[in-house]
């Protein structure tokens, strides 16, 4: 029965991506075809799994590439990565270069409650979570990791972004080398504390140990610093090409 549904609804959809009215509750399927709905929740089962609703039916999570409701415009992860199980990303950024953010919703199994009508905000025993995971496409196309070799890709027709990108790949590496730094100034500073023989504990020893190991955490703390300020440039690097 809930097969031949799915069919039924597949048949009413549209195939033509721009015929798509966001401005409506829709679900975009894998197999191209838009079902429009009156009500689209996100709503978990008994078990703790999530299922999509559709005017008080279930469609399995697989199916849906894309679905639009009153909580926002919401994507399926399912196809990133090996063994990625199906959840949704959230938009975040719209346009030329949409930018999604994983939006993990977990309940605690049998405390769900079938009349609350706020989906995203969350019943008694739900635990919300925003993962740092970012993703991205272009229109309706799948979704991909956000990074730096995945966009070069996509924005190499746009000069000023590509720049913004060089940059930040730029500061990225400067990350790095801070971070790898920063981790030997510390491990050179407790093999300099642990050295052995009567002298071990001199205090010479001891300031040289105290030193490098506060220049390491201070080249770590640059690190940290540097890779937000990078993380801005691949934002402004999106912004420009949104334009």
């Amino acid at each position: 029965m809930k097969k031949l549904f799915i069919i039924a609804m597949a048949c009413y959809g549209f195939s033509a991506r721009a015929q798509l009215r966001e401005s409506k509750d829709f679900l975009y399927l894998y197999s191209d075809s838009i079902i429009y709905a009156r009500d689209i929740k996100i709503r978990p089962d008994f078990s703790g799994n999530l299922r999509v609703r559709v005017d008080s039916r279930n469609v399995p999570i697989a199916q849906v590439k894309f679905l639009n409701s009153k909580d926002g415009f919401f994507a399926n992860t399912r196809k990133i990565g090996i063994i990625r199980t199906a959840g949704f990303a959230e938009r975040i950024i719209e346009g030329r270069i949409n930018v999604f953010q994983d939006r993990t919703l977990s309940y605690t199994p049998f405390v769900y409650d079938a009349h609350h009508t706020n989906e995203m905000h969350y019943p008694s025993g739900a635990a919300p979570s925003v993962s740092a995971n970012l993703y991205y496409n272009t229109g309706y196309a799948d979704l991909k990791m956000l990074n730096y070799v995945n966009l070069k890709k996509d924005m190499a027709d746009n000069p000023q972004s590509m720049d913004m990108l060089y940059a930040y790949r730029r500061s990225m590496n400067t990350t790095k080398f801070l971070y790898i730094a920063g981790a030997a100034s510390i491990l050179a500073a407790g093999l300099t504390s642990m050295g052995g023989g009567e002298s071990a504990y001199s205090t010479s020893r001891f300031t040289t140990g105290v030193s490098l190991g506060a220049l390491g955490l201070g080249l770590i703390a640059g690190g940290y610093l540097k890779s937000v300020a990078a993380k801005g440039k691949l934002e402004t690097a999106v912004d420009i090409y949104n334009r």
